[in-house]
């Protein structure tokens, strides 16, 4: 309970944070995904809600970038609410390149000791798309699992308000059993209503790990502060881990 309620603590300060940064800019949404993980011919549907916010601030060429979330997943005749969070430091080292490092906690909340990521990332802006790289470690003890993962994506703007985005990533995960290579990769969609902040996405996200296959479709609303779409990758504000989490959940 208390893991939760500071998973609660730290979303809840991350959503207020444009009431304290004028230069802030970021989202806030609500998305229903349905996971379907297929076990030795098995599949396995889970419903999970979620509650994400995230928030990019500038100091000069600097920039903080956070990201919370809060989790609720309906699974196996379980109901679970977790947390995940992240903190980056990025710095624009020439006018469109941006790169720096992060750490994240997933699982928080879940009775289980959290899973910690580091990694490196850099981000490639053009003029219609933004071109994305990252390579991280996690570890998780409960798994007793330690991840290697190399992941790359690549978002295009058909229009201002509407990007369409592809990824993919390879994993090397070391279990007790010995070494495992995963893929995951996934395709999105995110449109902007005209002359609202609000937009709506969908995306596909496919996890092969092993002998287990976790595929995802995933519907969101989403609210967006200091800027659009576009505006939102320039300021760091589409920093995330979401091709790490994809592989956990197959584990």
């Amino acid at each position: 309970m208390k893991t939760i309620l500071l998973a609660s603590a730290a979303a809840a300060t991350l959503f207020a944070a444009p009431a304290f940064a004028q230069n802030a800019i970021g989202s806030v949404g609500v998305t229903y995904s349905n996971p379907s993980v297929e076990v030795a011919g098995d599949d396995v549907d889970a419903d999970v809600w979620t509650v994400d916010g995230t928030v990019a601030l500038p100091a000069a060429d600097w920039t903080v970038t956070l990201n919370g979330a809060v989790d609720y997943t309906k699974a196996f005749g379980e109901e679970v609410v977790t947390g995940v969070a992240a903190a980056h430091l990025t710095k624009m080292w020439t006018s469109d390149v941006r790169a720096g490092a992060f750490v994240a906690a997933n699982d928080i909340g879940s009775g289980n000791d959290p899973v910690w990521t580091v990694g490196a990332e850099a981000q490639k802006y053009l003029s219609n798309a933004t071109l994305t790289g990252l390579v991280a470690y996690t570890t998780s003890d409960d798994s007793d699992a330690d991840i290697w993962t190399v992941g790359g994506d690549a978002a295009f703007y058909v229009m201002p308000n509407l990007r369409l985005n592809a990824g993919v990533s390879y994993n090397n995960v070391d279990v007790a059993g010995g070494d495992v290579d995963a893929w995951t990769y996934g395709v999105g969609a995110e449109y902007e209503i005209e002359n609202t902040p609000f937009s709506v996405g969908a995306a596909y996200n496919r996890a092969d790990v092993d002998s287990i296959d976790v595929d995802t479709w995933s519907l969101g609303l989403r609210y967006s502060f200091g800027g659009g779409l576009q505006a939102r990758d320039r300021a760091g504000a589409g920093l995330n881990v979401s091709s790490i989490t994809s592989v956990l959940g197959g584990l």
